[in-house]
């Protein structure tokens, strides 16, 4: 709904539907289609949705990503998935996507699970003790920043920010 204004699940979706919907006007690409348009020019900041079957996705990452030869990450909130890539693709970057209301026992239950080189951190949450634990152990991203302010105060507590859109500042 947020990106496409489309109630349509991806996971319940055929390629067809999902080449209907639009982003800035055009068509979502596949991840084989993103991959040979970047092709390994800028690193890539991939966050994996997950709705049912996890295993599978994996497999799926794999399988598309084997032969790619640019820098890439990948992140999801689901612990789950992130474990997975660690035993599938072990060479590959990951992270753990944390929002602010999970309760401390999830989180270090999630951290524990998943395992990442590192953290994305929803901006509410940075100002928070654990959030400085647990950058010094590991890199610290944060999401989503949309003005000139909260990247100010992001910059802070964060060693990497992630933009909505296009990374223009709107305020």
């Amino acid at each position: 709904m947020r990106l496409c204004g489309s109630p349509h699940r991806i996971s319940r979706s055929t390629i067809a539907d999902v080449s209907a919907l639009r982003v800035a006007n055009r068509s979502i690409p596949t991840l084989t289609n993103l991959l040979e348009l970047v092709g390994g020019r800028v690193p890539l900041l991939l966050e994996i949705k997950v709705d049912r079957n996890v295993r599978r996705l994996a497999s799926s990452l794999r399988q598309a990503l084997v032969d790619y030869g640019g820098p890439y990450g990948l992140m999801s909130f689901d612990p789950r998935i992130v474990r997975l890539i660690k035993t599938q693709m072990p060479d590959a970057r990951r992270g753990l996507v944390i929002q602010d209301r999970l309760t401390p026992l999830r989180r270090r239950v999630a951290m524990r699970l998943a395992d990442p080189h590192f953290i994305a951190v929803e901006r509410a949450a940075l100002a928070k003790p654990w959030v400085a634990y647990a950058r010094a152990h590991l890199p610290v991203y944060s999401w989503t920043i949309r003005t000139a302010a909260e990247r100010a105060q992001a910059e802070v507590h964060a060693d990497a920010l992630i933009w909505e859109d296009d990374g223009r500042s709107r305020a």
